[in-house]
Parts: C-alpha cells; sequence; structure tokens
C-alpha cells in the first residue's frame, strides 16, 4: 500500500509539474507553409485560382497556448488555388488562414527578420503569401506559395513593468496596488509566469502593471530565464526596480548580495540586454522597510545614488556600468504592510501622465513639420 501510494505520488507530482510548467506561453516556433497557385488551361487560356494567404491577427488570447491549441502539429497551411477547367476557367481562390494571437506579438523568420507584428486588438498582418495561379506569363504553370519557419513572439502590453530579482516583493507589490491575485510565497521563484493587474483609481483611471518573474545574475545571457522575461519589458512605458532592503540572496551556495549591489547588477542586466530599457523612465521601490535598520540602509542607498557613477568604480568588474540608471524617485515602502503604496500609485499616475503629454507634444511638432514640408513643397520654384 505504502509503495502504491508512492508512485501515486510521483505520477500526481510529474502531472501537477507538467502543468505548471506549460500553463504560461509566449514563444511559439511554427511551420507556416501559404497556398499554391492552382494550374491554368492551355488549351482554354483559363487561369489558375490564387494559393491561400497566412494572416496574424490580434484577439484577446492572453498568450500563444491557442495557437498550439489551434495548431498541435505546428504547422500552419493554407488552402492551395483550383485547377482551371473547361467549364471552369476561373479556378478558385485558395482559402486563406488567420492566426489568432495576443496582442504584443511580433513573427520572426529564423533569419531574424521581424516580418510583421501586431499591437491593437484586430490588428491584420500578412505573413506569407499565396502563389498566383496559372496564366500565361507562367507558362500556365501555378506558383509555389511562400513557406519558412516562423517564431510568434509575445511581449506584453502594460503601462508598468516590475523588475527585480526573486522574493524581493513584486507579487505582493502588485496585489496591494492592483486587483491582481499572484502567487505569493516566501521563497525565491514563486512567480514563473508574468502576472497583469488593473490599478484602479478615485476617478475611475486604469493603468495596467505587470509583475515579471524574478531575474537571476547572467540574465542577459539566457541564465535562468532571462531573455524570456527581459523582452516583456519593451512595451512597459514606466519601469519599477523593485529591491530587498536587506538585499539578496539565489540560495547558500550564492553570495549574498547588498541591496545597493542588487541595483547595480540590474543595471548591469539592462545594459546588457538591451541599453535603451536605461532610457525608460524608472523610479527605485526599496521593499520590506518594515524590517530592523531598514532606515539606515535607506540612508545608504539614497547617498550612493546621487554619484552612482563614482560608486560603481569602487565594485568589482562585474558590477560596473557604462550606463548607470537614472532614477526618477526613490520609494520606500512595505509592500506587506501596505505602507507606502499610496505614494507608488500616485508617483505611477503623474509619470504616465508626463510621458503621454510628451509624446503627445512630440507628435504635434512631427505633424507641424510635415506641414510645413508640404508647404515648402508647393511653394517652391519649379522647373517649367
Amino acid at each position: 500500500m505504502v509503495h502504491f501510494s508512492q508512485i501515486l505520488m510521483i505520477q500526481v507530482t510529474r502531472v501537477a509539474r507538467k502543468k505548471f510548467r506549460g500553463s504560461y506561453m509566449d514563444k511559439v516556433h511554427v511551420n507556416i507553409q501559404a497556398g499554391n497557385g492552382g494550374m491554368g488551361n492551355v488549351k482554354f487560356g483559363g487561369i489558375g485560382g490564387k494559393g491561400g494567404d497566412v494572416y496574424m491577427m490580434a484577439t484577446k488570447a492572453k498568450d500563444l497556448k491557442t495557437v498550439i491549441e489551434n495548431f498541435p502539429e505546428r504547422r500552419i497551411k493554407a488552402g492551395h488555388g483550383g485547377n482551371s477547367a473547361a467549364k471552369k476557367l476561373m479556378g478558385a481562390r485558395g482559402t486563406d488562414i488567420t492566426v489568432g494571437v495576443p496582442r504584443g506579438v511580433k513573427a520572426i523568420s529564423d533569419d531574424k527578420f521581424v516580418i510583421g507584428e501586431v499591437n491593437e486588438k484586430d490588428d491584420k498582418v500578412l505573413i506569407a503569401q499565396g502563389g498566383i495561379g496559372g496564366n500565361p506569363a507562367t507558362g500556365f504553370s501555378g506558383m509555389r506559395g511562400q513557406k519558412f519557419n516562423v517564431t510568434f513572439e509575445l511581449s506584453l502590453i502594460a503601462d508598468v513593468g516590475l523588475l527585480g530579482f526573486p522574493n524581493a516583493g513584486k507579487s505582493t507589490l502588485l496585489k496591494a496596488c492592483s486587483n491582481a491575485k499572484p502567487r505569493i510565497a516566501d521563497y525565491p521563484f514563486t512567480t514563473v509566469k508574468p502576472n497583469i493587474g488593473i490599478v484602479e483609481y478615485a476617478d475611475f483611471r486604469r493603468i495596467t502593471m505587470a509583475d515579471l518573474p524574478g531575474l537571476i545574475e547572467g540574465a542577459h545571457a539566457n541564465f535562468g530565464m532571462g531573455h524570456k522575461f527581459l523582452r516583456h519589458i519593451e512595451r512597459a512605458k514606466l519601469v519599477l526596480m523593485v529591491v530587498d532592503v536587506c538585499g539578496f540572496q539565489l540560495s547558500s551556495q550564492h553570495k549574498k548580495r547588498s541591496a545597493l549591489e542588487t541595483i547595480m547588477l540590474l543595471n548591469k542586466e539592462l545594459e546588457l540586454y538591451n541599453p535603451d530599457y536605461l532610457d525608460k523612465p524608472m523610479a527605485l521601490i526599496v521593499n520590506k522597510m518594515d524590517l530592523p535598520g531598514s532606515d539606515d540602509i535607506l540612508n545608504e542607498i539614497k547617498d550612493k545614488l546621487t554619484c552612482l557613477s563614482e560608486f560603481s568604480q569602487e565594485l568589482p568588474e562585474y558590477f560596473k556600468c557604462n550606463k548607470p540608471v537614472q532614477f526618477e524617485e526613490v520609494i520606500a515602502i512595505s509592500a506587506s504592510e501596505r505602507t507606502g503604496i499610496d505614494k507608488v500609485k500616485d508617483y505611477v499616475r503623474s509619470s504616465l501622465t508626463n510621458i503621454a503629454e510628451k509624446t503627445r507634444i512630440g507628435q504635434d511638432v512631427e505633424e507641424r513639420l510635415n506641414a510645413l514640408k508640404r508647404v515648402s513643397a508647393e511653394a517652391g520654384p519649379r522647373l517649367v
């Protein structure tokens, strides 16, 4: 009986782990085949039908799991064009295939060329074009449709991204700020998939906030699941870097890092993965301020941040950054005690409003310059 129970427990654990690992999918590799053109009719001059196209369209899906559910063999094929016949000179057009994906997905070929992306609901992009039907120009032979491998890659679309090492309290902060119910526990890697919550304000303004799974040292080189989660910062308008005031230690085999060292390491990971990420508006959230001695550590952090470049030079080589992060704000909180949460929400709202205003001004300037160019072109000298 004991032996049977052990076997049953192992099987249940394996199934649970397998289901847990596959609960979120943000990258899928598939084979795309557009339809071939139908054969023309030499005797009667008939034209073959065009092969079907393959499209990608943004839907309400949350991740790319729906792609695998709809195409379990990971092969997406459009219909072939119909052949021309004596009784039907125009061959029938092949059936198009539309692949439904979440907003924020890019279609990338094996040679890293971005074929297209969809960012708003109902956006539709042509991925592979069907071959033209047989006609006099092709010797009445139908042409082959495009065929290649494609990777669908999802980058979350959220106003705010939470970034930090494991167990810094990102999920607790998300829960305190929003309606999200992320999985929370007192050990690293509790969050294994991105969570998105909606931050609501008294005037009914709603802001999306994404909690990304914790990074580890070497994330830029894809250690842990570095690339899988770092790319989700790409579309965030604002980044909140969350650090534990007492520092971080991944395990007993790893060296403990202070809060300042954690900040420098996160800065380094972003710089090595994509330096442009450091140009995003960013705030430092120092969490777990309810712990003893946290005030003294916070004062030291604030002091060092005023001369981050000089402080960086005092550290070992793997800490040094060529592009030190510039924080707009340093906010001390205790997410578990819900202290400082209102300050975070106020900062997020204010910063996003400023970003929107700068974007609007930039668009106005660009529109006026384009209008001026058109007027200048019309009023300028002309050759007669």
